[in-house]
């Protein structure tokens, strides 16, 4: 029988696979993942890291959504409602009450979040030809420029994504993304709107 070197055993699966073997530079995910394979030698270290890098992608994205909105004077409300408008498509508006619930804020908070926007010019309030005591929410020329020259400001910072993966790499990535919503849909049930907090803005 011929003796077992064990000073020189290669492991064909090691807790962590070095990222270098694919040539690509370790990140602070990586250095995480070692501590864990220390730490927690059964977690599966590959789906660790899949759910960390998301997580710190998403963190990622919600600050250069925040930097974007400062810039052009937008709250994260004014920039959702403006949103859901605009995913109406023309004549982009709406009835308070849907958007309210749609939104998850009272009526109080959703009345002070459209005379906000009123006072900017962003909507305007209509009569409802079909409730005498009711109004339709509409987004203004002003408002509709307003959020498209943000959302393409902040497509300009999401476009980093192209400078580090290729375009069949992208198409790759979304069906497996795609993969991965099914899934966690199908065992946990659907996500449901986030609510905003309340305010009184």
């Amino acid at each position: 029988m011929r003796n077992l070197d064990v000073k020189n055993l290669q492991v064909e699966n090691p807790p962590v696979t070095p990222a270098t073997r694919t040539g690509v530079e370790p990140d602070p995910v990586d250095a995480n993942l070692e501590v864990w394979a220390r730490e927690l030698p059964d977690l599966d270290l590959e789906i660790e890291g899949i759910v960390e890098r998301i997580d710190k992608l998403e963190r990622h994205l919600e600050a250069t959504m925040r930097e974007t909105l400062e810039a052009f004077d937008l709250s994260t409300g004014e920039y959702k409602l403006a949103m859901h408008l605009r995913y109406g498509g023309p004549p982009y508006t709406g009835k308070p009450g849907k958007l309210a619930k749609w939104l998850g804020l009272s009526t109080g908070a959703m009345t002070n979040r459209l005379d906000n926007m009123e006072r900017r010019g962003l909507i305007r309030r209509l009569d409802d030809p079909d409730d005498r005591r009711g109004v339709i929410i509409e987004l203004t020329d002003e408002g509709k420029d307003l959020w498209d020259r943000a959302v393409g400001a902040q497509a300009e910072k999401e476009a980093i994504i192209a400078s580090a993966i290729d375009e069949r790499e992208r198409r790759q990535l979304n069906d497996l993304l795609r993969r991965l919503m099914h899934a966690f849909a199908e065992h946990h049930g659907p996500l449901k709107h986030k609510s905003e907090p309340q305010s009184t803005e």
